[in-house]
């Protein structure tokens, strides 16, 4: 879920119009031009969908205190500091760790979990991923426990919706809660790196204010665009301070920051179970989406106009 900010011998080098191009200065005399005919080709991603890649541990950082089920920032670096981990809009990865079971031959079984990296496509030398760290979660207390310089295993990427599908909608309406942010904040950072005319608007859900993860990321994403609107909910608060709404999202919240159900709209839902049971129904076990049920379906919406992450 983060995005980071992060001529030798008189010869320059040059890229137009998709040929590379040597400019060589020679005694005073105009710089000749000289193609290569050979084409270019992208560069290198750390990400591979075929094998299993390892990846070290090079930074961690709790982004949420004083709750039972933290949120920790976890970077890990790339073979080399100008890759792209290779991460296209919207999509996850699996990560993997020896873990499981024990097997005759005395080795464990590997526990396989998918998690969504919040470092962006364009993020050069490392992935991020933002992980909630449950009492008793396999896979969130492993990690947890990894120290810098460790390792952990990487596959994908999974790509979930793409963003060519997404931007033939005219409007977007984003619902998640805790790290269902995850995916939410690829979609939005990457509709407005590339100048898309979408209006998005997104309802936010924690248990409490201090669940609250890039809340400073999210409101500078809605101060520089104005199509983009951020509504925060929680459970339960205990300040007069907090701006959104107290309490579970309901039909009255959703009308109100929602588009409305048309072909040209398309909402987003991303979250705990309870939360998805209530406001879309669950995706089945094989991870299809399944039928569409719980306040959206009483709103109107229909199975093509309503996507499950």
């Amino acid at each position: 879920m983060f995005r980071s900010v992060f001529s030798k011998g008189g010869v320059i080098a040059a890229l137009a119009g998709g040929t590379a191009i040597y400019w060589g200065v020679n005694r005073g005399e105009a710089p000749a031009a000289k193609p290569v005919t050979a084409a270019l080709t992208p560069p290198p991603v750390a990400l591979s969908a075929d094998e299993w890649r390892s990846f070290k541990l090079v930074h961690k950082e709790a982004l949420t205190k004083g709750v039972p089920s933290p949120t920790v920032l976890f970077r890990f670096a790339l073979p080399d500091k100008t890759m792209e981990a290779g991460l296209p809009v919207a999509s996850c990865v699996l990560v993997r760790a020896p873990i499981g079971s024990s097997k005759p031959d005395g080795s464990n079984a590997f526990v396989i979990r998918p998690y969504t990296p919040i470092s962006g496509n364009h993020a050069k030398g490392h992935m991020d991923l933002a992980i909630k760290v449950y009492p008793d979660g396999k896979m969130s207390q492993h990690v947890d426990k990894l120290k810098v310089g460790d390792s952990l295993d990487f596959k994908g990427p999974i790509m979930k919706i793409s963003l060519d599908d997404l931007s033939k909608k005219a409007r977007l309406g984003l619902i998640c809660g805790g790290s269902g942010l995850t995916p939410m904040i690829q979609v939005v950072e990457e509709l407005y790196h590339q100048n898309k005319s979408i209006e998005v608007s997104m309802i936010y859900a924690n248990v409490s204010e201090k669940d609250i993860i890039a809340k400073e990321r999210l409101d500078a994403l809605a101060k520089q665009n104005v199509t983009f609107d951020i509504h925060y909910a929680v459970d339960k608060s205990d300040s007069k301070d907090f701006e959104g709404s107290v309490g579970y999202i309901n039909r009255d919240l959703l009308a109100k920051q929602m588009p409305p159900p048309a072909s040209d709209s398309l909402i987003l839902v991303c979250g705990p179970p309870g939360m998805m049971k209530s406001i879309s129904g669950d995706k089945l076990p094989d991870k299809s989406q399944g039928p569409l049920s719980g306040l959206l379906k009483d709103m109107g919406y229909t199975e093509q106009q309503v996507f499950k992450f």
